[in-house]
C-alpha cells in the first residue's frame, strides 16, 4: 500500500534550523499514482490544514514544521555512525529527545549535536526511550540486537530499523523481540549525500509490522512517521517483501554499476557529455558507501542474485552482438568475392581497404603529438552579417543533418542537401534546397561540404562524390563521433587542394533541443590553406557553433578518440547493457536509479550502427570494453569470495564436525561466471541447513 501522511501545524516554536536549506519549502508533494498501489491516509484523526507559507515569507516558516509537545518522542539510536548522526540532526531540530549508543565512542559528536551518549547499553535502556532506532550496518544488526538488555526496556517499546533490506530485518525483529514490543520496518531511501539539500520528495518506505491496539501506541507510531513526513518525504507504505523485490532491481543494480565504473577509474575529460557526467556523479554517490553495505544488499536480499545474473547475461549478449557483427563483416570481406580472396586478404592485413584498420595503418599521416585543448574564442552574437554567410552543402540529410540545418538556416546561411533517401519535402519545409543527384549538388559550388553520414557509410559516400565538380579549395567537414577514422579517410581520398576540418558536436536532437549553450564542440583543423579567405571561411564555419554558445574545444583527433573511448563509448555501453537488462521504473526509485533510467532512455534512441561505429572505428574502444569486462568479473569475485569465506567459517568453526563438513564441501568451488551462481548458492544453502 502507498500512503501519504498529513502534515500537522502546531504553534510556532523558536528553534533555529541548523540543518535545513531555506532554498526550498519542506512541503509534502502531490500524491503520485504508483502502479496500482492503494493510496490512503495513515492518520486516524482529522487532517489538519497543510502548511502554505514559503521560505522567507514568514520567519516562523521552519518552526511550523515542528511537532507539538504532545507528539515529541524520546528516541534512542543504537548505532551512531555517519548515518545515525545524519538522522539525529533532524530529530534534535524537531525537538525530540535523542539518546545514542554505539560500540565506538562517539560522545564528542553526540555532544556537538545535543545528543546524550551512552557507552553502556544498560544505561541507555534504563532511560526507558519510547523508540529504539536501529542504525546499525546490515551485517552487524543481528549481533547488536541480541546484545541489547531487552528486559530493561518498557514492555511495549517501539523498535524501528532503517536497513536497506527489509525481509531480513522484519524476520530478525520478529524472531528476537518479545511479542509485546512494537515493530516498524523502514527504509529512508536517501543519505547524507543525496539529501544534502533536504529530504523533500525523497522516498521513505515503511511497513507497520506489529503495532499494539492501544491508542497511545498507535499515536506513537504515527508521531515517529510524522518526523519524515514533516520534512517532505514521499511516504510509501509497502510490504517488506515488495520492497526487496523492487530494491534488488533498482538499488542493488545502481550500486553494482557504480562500483564497476569506480573500478574503471573514470575521470573527467575535456569533452564530457551529459550522459558521462551522470556516470561520474553515480560513481561519486556510491563510492562513499562501504563494501559491507554493498555486500549486505547482495547477501541479505534473496532477489539480488537474480539481478546480478541478469546483468551478467545482458553484458554478455551485448558483446556477442558486437563481435557477431564484426565477424560477419570480416567474413564478407575475406570470402564474399572468391576470385579476389587473396587480394582482399592482403588488403585486410595492410588495413587500407578496411575502415576499422585505417587508424593504425595511417600513423605516418598523424600530427606529431596531441594538441592541447584550446578554448576557441568565437564571435558570440545573435546574428551573422551578410559577409559571414556561407553556402553549405549537407551530405546525409537524416535526423542529425536536419537538426543542424535548422540552426544554419536560422543564422542566414544558404543550405543545400543531398542524401540517398528522398528528403525533398522535409528540406522544402526547412528552407533547404534538396538535390537527388550528387553532380547537381557539386555544380552549385558550395563553400563547405558538411558530411552528416553514419560512421559506417562515410567512406563509401565520400568516394562516390564527384569532387572534381567542386571548387579546388572547398572545405570538407565531418561531424562523426570518432575522429581519427574520418581524418584518415579525408587525407586518403581528397585531393591535397581541399581543406579539411574534423569536428564533433557532442550533442544531438535530444540533448540539444533546448539550445546548444555550454555544450562541447570539438574540432581539429586538419588541413586549412594559409590564404586569408580559406582561414576566414574555416573560422566563419566554427562561429556557427560559437554563436550558439557552444564550448569550443580544439583537440587533435587522436586525443579526442582517447577521451571518447573512456567516456562516450563507456556511456553507450552501460546504457545498452541496462537496456538489454530490461531496466524499469519502480515505486521507490532512488536518485542514482533515476540516473540509470535516463541513461537508458538517452542511448536507446541511437541505432546499433552508431554504437557499432563507436566500437569499430575507435582504436581505443576494445581496450575499454575489456577493462569493463574485467571490472565486472573482479566485483563478482569480490562478492562471492566474501560469501565463500563467511560460509567456510560457519562450516568449520566447530572442530569436532570439521571432518564431516569438510567431506561435504570439498568439491565446492566458487564459480567464475554468473551463469552457475544460482545452483552454487542452492548447494551451499542446502549444506548449511
Amino acid at each position: 500500500m502507498l500512503s501519504f501522511l498529513p502534515l500537522h501545524c502546531p504553534p510556532p516554536k523558536t528553534l533555529s534550523p541548523p540543518l535545513l536549506s531555506s532554498s526550498r519549502p519542506l512541503l509534502l508533494t502531490s500524491t503520485p499514482a504508483y502502479l496500482s498501489l492503494r493510496i490512503r491516509s495513515l492518520s486516524t484523526t482529522a487532517t489538519r490544514p497543510a502548511i502554505t507559507s514559503t521560505p522567507g515569507a514568514d520567519p516562523g516558516y521552519y518552526t511550523q514544521m515542528l511537532p507539538s509537545n504532545s507528539n515529541l518522542l524520546k528516541i534512542a539510536m543504537v548505532g551512531f555512525g555517519n548515518y545515525g548522526q545524519f538522522l539525529a540532526k533532524t530529530l534534535v531540530f524537531q525537538g525530540h529527545t535523542v539518546l545514542a549508543h554505539s560500540r565506538t565512542d562517539h560522545s564528542l559528536e553526540a555532544l556537538s549535536l545535543g545528543v546524550s551518549f551512552f557507552l553502556d547499553p544498560h544505561d541507555l535502556c534504563e532511560q526507558h526511550p519510547d523508540v529504539i532506532l536501529l542504525c546499525t550496518s546490515i551485517i552487524s544488526t543481528e549481533n547488536v540486537l541480541k546484545s541489547l538488555p531487552l528486559h530493561r526496556f518498557k514492555r511495549n517499546t517501539l523498535f524501528v530499523d532503517v536497513l536497506s533490506v527489509k525481509e531480513f530485518a522484519k524476520n530478525l525483529l520478529l524472531d528476537v523481540l518479545p511479542s509485546d514490543f512494537d515493530i516498524i520496518c523502514t527504509h529512508p531511501m536517501f543519505g547524507p549525500e543525496s539529501a544534502n539539500h533536504g529530504w523533500d520528495g525523497l522516498h521513505f518506505v515503511y511497513e507497520n509490522v506489529r503495532i499494539g491496539n492501544d491508542q497511545s501506541r498507535v499515536d506513537r507510531c504515527k508521531s515517529f512517521l510524522d518526523i519524515f513526513a514533516r520534512q517532505g518525504c514521499r511516504m510509501v507504505e509497502m510490504s517488506c517483501q515488495d520492497h526487496d523485490k523492487y530494491a534488488a532491481g533498482s538499488q542493488f543494480i545502481t550500486h553494482t554499476v557504480g562500483r564497476v565504473l569506480e573500478m574503471l577509474k573514470l575521470e573527467s575529460s575535456p569533452i564530457n557529455t551529459k550522459g558521462y557526467e551522470s556516470l561520474l556523479d553515480l560513481v561519486d554517490n556510491t563510492a562513499g558507501d562501504s563494501f559491507d553495505l554493498y555486500y549486505g544488499l547482495f547477501m541479505y536480499n534473496k532477489n539480488a542474485l537474480e539481478m546480478l545474473e541478469r546483468l551478467d547475461l545482458a553484458f554478455e549478449a551485448l558483446r556477442k552482438q558486437l563481435f557477431g557483427r564484426l565477424h560477419d563483416i570480416v567474413r564478407k570481406q575475406l570470402f564474399g568475392n572468391g576470385e579476389r580472396r587473396q587480394i582482399l586478404q592482403g588488403n585486410y592485413s595492410d588495413g587500407h581497404q578496411n575502415g576499422a584498420a585505417l587508424a593504425s595503418a595511417s600513423k605516418a599521416e598523424r600530427s606529431q603529438g596531441a594538441a592541447q585543448p584550446y578554448e576557441y574564442q568565437g564571435q558570440i552574437s545573435n546574428y551573422i552579417d551578410d559577409h559571414s554567410k556561407l553556402k553549405i552543402a549537407i551530405v546525409g540529410f537524416g535526423n542529425f543533418g536536419q537538426f543542424l540545418a535548422k540552426t544554419l538556416i536560422r543564422q542566414g546561411h544558404t543550405v543545400l542537401a543531398y542524401s540517398r533517401s528522398d528528403y525533398f519535402d522535409v528540406a522544402r519545409k526547412l528552407g533547404v534546397s534538396y538535390f537527388s543527384d550528387a553532380d547537381d549538388l557539386c555544380e552549385e559550388h558550395p563553400e563547405v561540404i558538411l558530411l552528416c553520414t553514419s560512421i559506417l557509410s562515410t567512406e563509401n559516400v565520400l568516394k562516390s562524390l564527384p569532387v572534381q565538380r567542386l571548387k579546388r579549395s572547398t572545405l570538407f567537414v565531418d561531424v562523426l563521433s570518432v575522429k581519427e577514422f574520418p581524418r584518415n579517410v579525408f587525407l586518403q581520398h581528397l585531393p591535397p587542394d581541399f581543406d579539411i576540418l574534423c569536428t564533433h558536436p557532442m550533442f544531438g536532437p535530444e540533448s540539444g533541443k533546448n539550445g546548444w549553450n555550454g555544450l562541447p564542440f570539438l574540432f581539429d583543423k586538419v588541413r586549412v590553406g594559409s590564404s586569408e579567405t580559406r582561414v576566414s571561411r574555416c573560422d566563419r564555419f566554427l562561429d556557427i557553433f560559437a554563436c550558439e554558445g557552444c564550448r569550443m574545444v580544439e583537440m587533435s583527433c587522436a586525443e579526442h578518440d582517447r577521451h571518447a573511448a573512456g567516456s562516450q563509448f563507456i556511456t553507450h555501453t552501460m546504457g545498452r547493457v541496462l537496456e538489454k537488462f530490461g531496466l524499469e521504473s519502480t515505486p521507490i526509485n532512488t536518485k542514482g536509479y533515476e540516473t540509470l533510467l535516463n541513461l537508458v532512455e538517452n542511448t536507446a534512441g541511437d541505432s546499433f550502427d552508431l554504437y557499432y561505429g563507436l566500437f569499430m572505428y575507435n582504436v581505443n574502444a576494445m581496450e575499454q570494453l575489456e577493462r569493463l569486462d574485467l571490472a565486472f568479473e573482479s566485483l563478482k569475485k569480490q562478492l562471492f569470495g566474501r560469501m565463500h569465506g563467511v560460509l567456510r567459517k560457519q562450516l568449520f568453526e566447530n572442530a569436532e564436525k570439521s571432518q564431516v563438513l569438510g567431506e561435504e564441501t570439498s568439491v565446492l568451488k566458487v564459480p567464475q561466471n554468473g551463469h552457475a551462481l544460482t545452483s552454487y548458492l542452492e548447494t551451499l544453502n542446502a549444506q548449511n541447513n
